[in-house]
């Protein structure tokens, strides 16, 4: 049980604080992340670590020269919002563009490709890099799917070196892309891990079992066996991995055994022992091996085994020298902290420009309406809640509730400010992504953001101008989050009510009827998906838990349209 910290909320935020003044000789703090003391030279490719807290030592520990330039940190287990990677982003550019990275999870492939939007809108070259190497979370012909688990390490070792040699974008990402087609993972827990301020884990493994296949948020494995021998857990750790080993490939392999946060470095080392002699007999050599914690889940008891496959050049980038607070390698010369400013506040308030009267009012209206959604989601967060622990971690309804509630206080801000509808839908989407996290919180973010710049602030929005706003929010999540229809999630319940809208509106209802017919739409097709299973997110590796339950995210999103549907003004 985690049990050092104040507010539960403020875990996260204390920790990267304490993390900064710790070493402060190798980062700087800068909102909601950190940067090298002392930055790499102007024109080099910057690389951006990061995602939940409750990982370390990644992706914090990550930070120093060889590795990555930046890292920013979500709440516990819960994705950094769009605003935040792009402000670390800024504050960690060196003018060569920076690599977004990751481990592939639905909310920071979200945040982190939303926030790539924004720095290319800004003229800043921003990739992703999604890692993708637990093999039990997908197939290898579904590669794409894959969870970034411990193999987010070699990866970005890999890749952090290539960007320290001074290659170019193009360059670092060929690099990156090999890298991480070379790795896989396989984990096992023997315990759960639990939240701060929470008395029961995520999850529980019963005595005598150990759980094959784990997620590092919490997620329970895809199956349970009997405690086994150390011998025979090192060969169910391999075994897996050596089932996708490249044709051809010399045996050379980057290898790391990964404790996940409770699991004793003697222990590790017994496993290694074991692997040792296994990896042997598999016509493999280790190369620089890593025994301990790498990416740990608070205080989850298990282990993971990594490797990535390496040709001569990925080794040499591999061992090239690096010097981050919590993984060294080799020798390198402690650079002096640059004097200039590198960001040390990467985040600027909103400037609002007051829009005019009719502009104004639309604000106010849009912002009662925003008032309106976050009292329902209160009044619903142990329900949506309930249905969310079906086959997910059950903290949806509590997302909602705090994204909305975030969302109404910043749109009542802008409306003070003066702002118009589009103002005050921009800047409440970046509050609810905020505030909620996670991959529910990612997604209304990016659907206001997109719907409040489609509105616009001149004058009072069009009926049409609103039903082309809501098709803007339904292209920008499914651009940036892959999902269709049927895949069980709340793009089930969006689509439907995005073409009943457009369709009512062409045919020249009033907004208030073309609304009431979608969101009664939305609902049907929200209590539908209680016949789908999971395609896509945390919930797909237990997808028959959540088979005649509807999703969550469709339930709450259908519920905001009908909330809104009944107080829109006539």
């Amino acid at each position: 049980m985690t049990k050092v910290f104040d507010k539960p909320e403020d875990f996260a935020a204390a920790a990267l604080a304490g993390f900064c003044a710790a070493n402060a000789d190798r980062v700087r703090a800068v909102a909601h992340g950190a940067v090298r003391a002392a930055p790499g030279p102007r024109g080099k490719v910057a690389l951006l670590v990061g995602g939940g807290s409750g990982h370390y030592p990644a992706f914090l520990g990550y930070v120093g020269t060889g590795l990555a330039d930046a890292a920013v940190a979500g709440d516990v287990f819960a994705s950094p919002s769009t605003a935040w990677i792009h402000g670390v982003a800024k504050a960690a550019n060196r003018g060569g563009g920076v690599i977004l990275g990751f481990g592939n999870y639905a909310g920071d492939v979200l945040n982190f490709g939303s926030a790539a939007e924004r720095l290319r809108a800004e003229g800043i070259d921003a990739r992703i890099l999604a890692v993708t190497d637990d093999v039990a979370s997908a197939g290898a012909d579904e590669r794409a799917k894959r969870r970034g688990v411990a193999g987010d390490l070699p990866v970005f070792k890999i890749t952090g070196a290539a960007a320290e040699a001074g290659l170019d974008m193009d360059a670092v990402m060929a690099v990156a892309g090999r890298a991480n087609d070379a790795t896989v993972s396989f984990g096992v827990a023997f315990d759960g891990c639990t939240l701060p301020g929470q008395g029961t884990p995520l999850f529980t493994v019963d005595a005598g079992q150990v759980g094959m296949g784990l997620g590092i948020h919490g997620e329970p494995g895809i199956s349970t066996r009997p405690m086994m021998p150390a011998a025979d857990l090192a060969r169910t750790l391999l075994d897996p991995l050596l089932a996708e080993r490249p044709a051809g490939q010399d045996g050379r392999v980057a290898v790391i055994l990964n404790g996940l946060g409770r699991t004793k470095y003697e222990e590790l080392f017994v496993l290694w022992h074991h692997l040792t002699g296994l990896l042997s007999d598999a016509g493999l050599t280790p190369v620089d091996p890593e025994v301990g914690e790498f990416v740990t889940s608070l205080d989850m008891a298990g282990c993971s085994l990594t490797l990535t496959w390496l040709d001569d050049e990925l080794e040499g980038y591999w061992r090239a020298p690096a010097d981050a607070p919590a993984f060294r390698k080799g020798t390198v010369a402690r650079p002096a902290a640059a004097a200039e400013d590198i960001g040390a506040d990467a985040e600027s308030a909103a400037q609002i420009v007051a829009a005019g009267p009719d502009a104004q009012a639309a604000g106010r209206c849009v912002a009662a309406l925003i008032g309106h959604v976050a009292r329902a989601l209160a009044d619903a967060e142990e329900e949506l809640g309930r249905i969310d622990a079906q086959a997910g971690d059950g903290d949806h309804g509590q997302g909602m509730a705090r994204g909305s509630a975030a969302a109404a206080d910043a749109a009542e801000k802008a409306v003070q400010a003066g702002a118009g509808a589009g103002t005050v839908l921009s800047l409440a989407g970046d509050a609810w992504a905020d505030r909620a996290g996670g991959t529910s919180g990612a997604l209304w973010g990016v659907a206001l953001r997109a719907w409040g710049q489609a509105l616009g602030d001149d004058g009072k929005p069009s009926v049409q101008a609103v039903a082309q706003g809501a098709q803007a929010a339904h292209d920008a999540i499914v651009r940036l989050g892959g999902a269709q229809v049927g895949d069980k999630t709340l793009v089930d319940s969006l689509v439907p009510f995005v073409q009943v809208l457009n369709e009512r509106v062409a045919a020249g209802e009033a907004l208030g009827i073309a609304w009431a017919a979608a969101a009664a739409r939305s609902t049907e097709a929200a209590d539908a998906t209680a016949q789908l299973t999971p395609r896509l997110g945390r919930a797909r590796p237990l997808a028959e838990r959540s088979l005649g339950h509807p999703d969550a995210g469709a339930v709450s999103l259908a519920l905001c349209a009908r909330v809104v549907g009944a107080n829109l003004p006539g």
